[in-house]
């Protein structure tokens, strides 16, 4: 590479990592930018600040229920009406709802910006929650519920969350239980719309080929369709640990592969030594050649893939590692797996590794900022979780200055290798046993079946 080229890499690789631009919105609300003339389209996202957490109790899912519900209907427009007006308009919006925010994404081509706005901010604003529509949608998300049980991977997810966080509030599900949504009526989404769809806990983003003076007036048309009245404070407290090392076995029949989740408390944002133990859980379970992939699946194939992650989130949230091996291999696949656990917080990671880590982070994040929505997507993050300044635009930095002591310290200080939870889904009369055994110092199980509410 000529010094020419390194230095157009480098203006890039800064361009990409700088900030977009954020601006204030009537009401409160706040705005963000990331202009991009790539490609002629333009993403939309309206996050709130408030998601399934602020639920009352005995209503999850009635968040993720109402922002659907957006969509069934508006003044002058039915569901079908608006699903062909947007089509019409070479647009499309879904929605996502998760523990601490709810969002609305759209996207359209540039020459139909200013109608899909107009559309998106009748849609927002006028919404009519008829209530056969309400009863309809209720029950399809049941439906749905009851679908999401053939997926071993989502049980899995559920049992662990569910149990990592026992009687916290990230223990709740935004999708809501059956039984649970079955009561849901139109009072309760009328009452969480007028109560959450509110100008000041707004966030708007825009991204791909738009101006920044286009961006404020669109996001001043989408707020002001939107409620005046005070934001929606969620209290999330410190999720304590698990006590010792606890099994939850999902028992499904039949089975013939399994889902195995291993995980503990992991990490927050604003840690001191985040970004050290980052990089120490890439080299543990973060790439095809990291030690979890090399050990299950290379070297005995168990498992064709394996992983460990951190989770962020407004409080400290997850570490996991997960597998998924055949019934046969599922016990000593997790005792491997606890093994391979108690090395790495033990003895922590070389200095080969660490340099092969944060070559690897550095060279593949301009994978995570090569397009505007991605950059636009960063902004938002940080900007709903209240991530540390320079979180994402610093990331970089915050990689290259790791060193081999703070990455084996922070796995010492963060990740325990005795208050545990482990989930299997697979069939309890055939390897319950030898899963237990494989566990040692296990200080108790329980035995779920995968169809509990």
């Amino acid at each position: 590479m000529t010094e020419t080229e390194r230095r157009d890499t480098k203006a890039k690789a800064a361009k990409s990592s700088a900030p977009s631009k954020r601006f204030d919105l009537p009401g409160g609300a706040v705005g963000f930018v990331e202009s991009s003339s790539v490609v002629p389209l333009v993403s939309i996202v309206l996050s709130l600040r408030s998601g399934a957490l602020a639920d009352p109790e005995g209503k999850d899912g009635l968040a993720r229920l109402t922002a659907r519900m957006l969509r069934r209907g508006c003044a002058g427009l039915g569901s079908t009406d608006i699903e062909s007006a947007f089509d019409r308009l070479g647009g499309e919006i879904g929605i996502d709802v998760g523990p601490t925010t709810v969002s609305v994404h759209g996207q359209v081509i540039r020459r139909n910006l200013a109608p899909f706005v107009e559309l998106l901010a009748r849609v927002l604003g006028t919404p009519t929650f008829d209530e056969e529509e309400v009863a309809r949608l209720r029950r399809e998300t049941i439906a749905e519920l009851i679908d999401a049980r053939d997926s071993d991977r989502s049980l899995a997810g559920l049992a662990f969350r569910r149990a990592l966080f026992a009687g916290h509030p990230y223990a709740r599900t935004a999708a809501g239980r059956p039984a649970g949504v079955e009561k849901l009526g139109r009072d309760d989404v009328v009452a969480t719309y007028e109560r959450r769809f509110v100008r000041a806990d707004a966030v708007v983003g825009f991204a791909g080929a738009i101006t920044e003076d286009e961006a404020k007036a669109h996001g001043a048309a989408i707020v002001s369709a939107l409620r005046e009245g005070p934001g929606v404070e969620t209290v999330i407290p410190e999720p304590s640990p698990p006590a010792g090392r606890r099994l939850v076995f999902v028992d499904k029949p039949e089975r013939t592969q399994t889902q195995i989740l291993i995980g503990a408390l992991g990490t927050l944002p604003s840690d001191a030594d985040h970004f050290p133990l980052v990089a120490a859980t890439a080299v543990f379970g973060g790439t095809f050649t990291s030690r979890m992939m090399r050990e299950i699946r290379s070297k005995r194939g168990w498992s064709y893939g394996t992983s460990a992650r951190l989770s962020i989130e407004r409080r400290r949230h997850a570490f996991t590692m997960g597998a998924f091996p055949a019934q046969a291999d599922c016990a000593p696949c997790i005792a491997l797996e606890l093994k391979l656990l108690e090395d790495w917080v033990g003895e922590g990671i070389n200095a080969r590794e660490l340099s092969f880590i944060k070559n690897y982070l550095v060279r593949s994040h301009a994978f995570e900022v090569d397009t505007a929505p991605k950059r636009l997507g960063h902004a938002l993050e940080a900007e709903l979780l209240s991530l540390p300044e320079g979180y994402h635009s610093g990331y970089l930095d915050h990689v290259r200055a790791v060193d081999l002591e703070g990455a084996n310290a922070a796995i010492k200080e963060r990740i325990s290798t005795k208050n545990l939870v482990v989930i299997v889904v697979g069939t309890a009369s055939e390897i319950l046993d030898q899963v237990t055994a494989a566990i040692p110092d296990l200080a108790g199980h329980e035995v779920v079946p995968f169809d509990r509410d």
